[in-house]
């Protein structure tokens, strides 16, 4: 994700490459970004010169690293899901912390994030920056915080809910006789010609009831969906990210 926003920010020209710094356990992913666009290598001890620090890394890491992270004059981006302002701050030194919860669309500058921030965060500008930090790789949503792991849940791991959907229905094409490649590749456009389409009706019923013609062949699969309670799976699994991501933060 750090990478995904950096490669944004260079081509949308938001920061010069010499203003950008980069830290990682990897030396091999500091030396990858170092060569593509020549960001400067940093050690954590240099942290403090930094206005504000993107924190792209995994909650448990996270909790493991934040007294070395900590930097009282420096504002802070985080995209871990779970970890809320409220612990940042406390583990971070600092109220200029803003939370950002992007999702893999962000590698193609096509993500949906949501965004908060303290008040501190607005009043140093750092509210702000994060807001163009990424909608440099998408569009972003002003969310309270206490809707953020709801959004997390539905958005952040929906990629993998509409990969599955997508996986299943290539599945239904070859079982009919479709080429696995044919299949494959329908299934992923289908899916980009129906998020095009459903951004311009006011519901989803509207789209599937255009479909389905009675007594046609849309309405028979959609009984079969029906029946094998494809919705409450759906929901079922926006719940249980939510609530994963609730527990990540007690975690803590």
């Amino acid at each position: 994700m750090g990478g995904a926003v950096m490669e944004g920010v260079i081509s949308k020209g938001l920061l010069k490459t010499s203003e950008i710094g980069i830290i990682d356990h990897n030396p091999s992913i500091v030396d990858k970004w170092v060569e593509k666009y020549g960001v400067r290598p940093m050690k954590m001890s240099e942290l403090g010169q930094a206005e504000r620090v993107l924190l792209a890394l995994q909650p448990r890491h996270f909790l493991q690293l934040s007294d070395d992270l900590a930097r009282p004059s420096v504002g802070y981006i985080s995209t871990m899901a779970g970890i809320s302002t409220t612990v940042l701050a406390r583990r971070l030194g600092t109220k200029r912390v803003v939370r950002v919860m992007p999702n893999l669309g962000a590698t193609i500058g096509k993500s949906q994030s949501a965004v908060t921030g303290t008040k501190e965060a607005s009043e140093y500008g750092d509210l702000a920056f994060g807001h163009e930090l990424f909608s440099s790789v998408g569009s972003v949503y002003d969310i309270p915080e206490n809707l953020f792991n709801a959004f997390t849940g539905m958005v952040g791991s929906g990629p993998a809910y509409a990969a599955v959907f997508a996986e299943a229905l290539a599945d239904g094409g070859v079982r009919v006789g479709l080429p696995r490649s044919q299949a494959n590749e329908l299934a992923a456009k289908l899916l980009i010609t129906t998020g095009e389409l459903l951004l311009q009706k006011a519901h989803p019923a509207i789209l599937k009831d255009e479909v389905a013609s009675p007594g046609g062949t849309t309405i028979a699969g959609l009984e079969q969906i029906e029946r094998y309670t494809f919705r409450a799976a759906a929901i079922e699994a926006v719940i249980a990210a939510t609530k994963r991501g609730t527990e990540l933060g007690m975690d803590e």
